[in-house]
């Protein structure tokens, strides 16, 4: 579970450890990376979706959960490789296959996108957001 640490930063548990920066991306509904994102661009092309037409390449992905297909895990590793995948994500939930892509393309490409589940609130689509390793070892995210 999230611990709140302060209002600007609080700690959190990693799917996959790493460290990133970047402008958030807010979403109140989950988003399946397997038809919902565009890897070649890092579009949200997913037409149910709110974030549609938005990039997610850089930024730090904010949602409840992953949503969908095992597929959505072979989608990220190929986004992550072309460099248009999230800086990092942040999740309440654990989601495991948006862990195996994740791990896939660190292991395959040397390429690392930290994964974190922590309490969301209080994050805003546009608030510049750091994922960092606490000296416990923990998820440190913060906004910058």
């Amino acid at each position: 579970m999230m611990l709140a640490l302060d209002a600007f930063e609080r700690a959190g548990s990693f799917q996959l450890a790493g460290e990133a920066e970047g402008e958030a991306l807010v979403f109140s509904q989950p988003l399946s990376f397997w038809g919902g994102i565009d890897a070649e661009t890092g579009d949200i092309i997913d037409h149910s979706h709110p974030g549609l037409g938005q990039n997610v390449a850089g930024k730090i992905l904010v949602m409840p959960s992953g949503r969908g297909s095992s597929s959505s895990s072979s989608v990220l590793a190929e986004a992550i490789r072309r460099g248009t995948a999230p800086a990092g994500i942040l999740m309440e939930r654990p989601d495991p296959i948006l862990a195996v892509g994740a791990i896939v393309a660190e292991f395959l490409y040397a390429i690392s996108m930290p994964l974190v589940v922590c309490d969301i609130g209080g994050i805003v689509s546009g608030d510049r957001v750091a994922i960092g390793v606490g000296g416990d070892g923990r998820a440190v995210v913060s906004k910058v």
